[in-house]
């Protein structure tokens, strides 16, 4: 259990928190979502004890233990991923060292003697001979082989290095345990695995995430940060996001019968049970969501960005053919051999371990780099829009935003141009700052801004939801759904691989599958591909 108590955080005259009071319990998983500057990073680190609020206090039960999802890389460089795991029960890793300190003494006393005694009775009481197997289960279980477990965490991989910190954080049981984007950089095998793990972990959980998947998995409640307070609801984030839409048009139908409003909410909350039989908060939260109330359901501050992609003309059918294609950089092979074509409608999602060889191919496909070998041919009617991960390089300007979209629109009118940025969530005087001073998430937007503005009939992106709050992936998601032109695109998001793709290719190191007509979860729970892919996965490291 972990409350919070009046608390108010302020910089300047910036008010993140004010007054918040709120609990979590063991057994639940709390989603802590907000709009992107909301605070929700901030408030797991006042819960952790690494921020001080400006007033009120955090309490957590008697002798818990709050585990904390640490982002520093760096910061464990000389230790090894094992032991930088059994670090994050820093009692359990001081006895250790303490006692390894004493034993190796050469003049061992009698008063280290009864030192070693007493640190031994409490390290098996925290079952410390335990330790060092479930740290190594950890690590095998989020992708660390036990060959990697011993190595110097500066020698590891960033993506080898997260998946440590994350094992860290999960690690010994905790009492507490908060996970700011914990999904970052994980595959999608990973993601389901901790989606497990959290599944059926006993104690609190608290996770800031922008992954809706994921978030519906796991949850029990949402955490809300709006207008600077945090409210409680039961349910995971789809029913939030829809109970709140619900509460916004029926507080605009103020004048319908509030029987009517009633029976209403109850046939969204019976409907909203059926359809989630497999979340947990179905399960263990349906009683509470049989409960609720019109008064319990409230509307959202949240604005959603408008995302529609229209082509100015039909693509053809002969689209896009790819013909041996080969790609090494720095010594390092990417793909070999590439052989693929591109049709009408195609929604192509790749997947892979490697995002460095989905954004070389997209980079090779838009003539940003030289392929070492093959050949690729757009279609004649073919206009493409692309998204690139990297995007500072078109923001390095002084324009303001209504002068940086100008460039990319064939209408130039500064009333179509303010209009258009509305839309995107740049109103009033935002549409005048200057580009070079936008946060990710506003960058992302102009983005797609241009995009749209380009009437292409082909888009390609590349991890398109990074730095997005969740609104303005909903919109994205909707966007690209309802798009009749093709897609190609990367991402690590479930719900958008789930909802936007109708055809699979995952490019691995020894060969690439391809499935046409099947959505993302059906591709992974086939056997018959499972296997194919684990074939293929094992013949690197034969």
């Amino acid at each position: 259990m972990i409350s919070a108590s009046g608390v108010t955080l302020q910089y300047g005259k910036r008010i993140l928190f004010e007054n918040v009071n709120i609990m979590f319990t063991p057994g639940n998983c709390y989603g802590l979502i907000g709009a992107n500057g909301s605070g929700k990073s901030t408030f797991l680190k006042i819960l952790a004890g690494l921020i001080e609020p400006n007033a009120g206090s955090v309490a957590a039960g008697k002798n818990e233990r709050i585990s904390f999802l640490k982002q520093d890389q760096f910061a464990f460089d000389e230790f090894t991923a094992l032991s930088t795991v059994i670090m994050g029960h820093e009692r359990l890793y001081n006895i250790l060292k303490e006692k390894d300190a004493i034993y190796a003494k050469p003049d061992f006393s009698d008063a280290d003697g009864i030192r070693a005694a007493e640190l031994e009775h409490e390290f098996a009481d925290r079952s410390g001979w335990d330790a060092e197997p479930e740290a190594a289960k950890l690590l095998s279980d989020l992708g660390i082989p036990d060959d990697r477990q011993q190595v110097l965490m500066k020698q590891l991989e960033a993506n080898e290095k997260v998946r440590v910190l994350l094992a860290q954080a999960l690690f010994g049981n905790p009492d507490v345990l908060l996970l700011d984007e914990p999904t970052n950089h994980l595959d999608v095998e990973t993601c389901m695995w901790l989606e497990d793990f959290l599944y059926d972990f006993k104690n609190t959980a608290i996770v800031v995430s922008h992954d809706r998947h994921f978030l519906d998995r796991v949850c029990t409640h949402i955490a809300d940060i709006d207008y600077g307070k945090i409210q409680l609801y039961s349910g995971n984030f789809t029913f939030w996001s829809e109970s709140s839409q619900l509460a916004l048009r029926q507080k605009n139908e103020a004048n319908k019968d509030m029987e009517v409003r009633r029976k209403e909410l109850q046939a969204f909350i019976a409907r909203f049970s059926a359809n989630a039989s497999k979340s947990r908060q179905a399960t263990s939260r349906k009683k509470l969501l049989e409960k609720l109330t019109l008064e319990d359901i409230k509307p959202s501050s949240r604005k959603y960005p408008y995302v529609a992609f229209k082509p100015e003309r039909e693509a053809g059918n002969d689209l896009l053919e790819i013909e041996g294609l080969e790609k090494s950089i720095e010594g390092e092979g990417l793909f070999k051999g590439l052989n693929l074509r591109v049709d009408e409608g195609d929604k192509i999602a790749f997947l892979g371990p490697l995002d460095r060889v989905k954004t070389t191919l997209f980079q090779i496909l838009m003539g940003e780099l030289a392929a070492d070998k093959g050949t690729f041919k757009w279609g004649a009617s073919t206009t493409r829009a692309y998204f690139p991960k990297e995007n500072a390089q078109y923001f390095e300007s002084d324009l303001s935003l209504v002068d940086w979209l100008r460039q990319f629109s064939k209408e130039t009118d500064e009333n179509f141009i303010r209009g258009f940025l509305g839309r995107m969530l740049f109103s009033g005087e935002e549409s005048l700052k200057k580009a070079s001073v936008l946060s990710g998430g506003e960058r992302v937007r102009c983005m797609l801004s241009r995009m749209m503005l380009g009437g292409a009939n082909v888009l390609i992106l590349d991890e398109p939801t990074n730095h997005l709050d969740l609104e303005s992936i909903t919109s994205l998601n909707q966007g690209l759904e309802n798009f009749n032109g093709t897609v190609l695109f990367s991402s690590h998001d479930h719900q958008f691989v789930q909802t936007v793709a109708n055809r699979i290719i995952e490019l691995t190191p020894c060969g690439m599958i391809d499935k046409r007509d099947v959505t993302l979860d059906d591709y992974l729970a086939d056997p018959a591909l499972k296997a194919h892919r684990a074939a293929l996965y094992a013949s690197r490291t034969a």
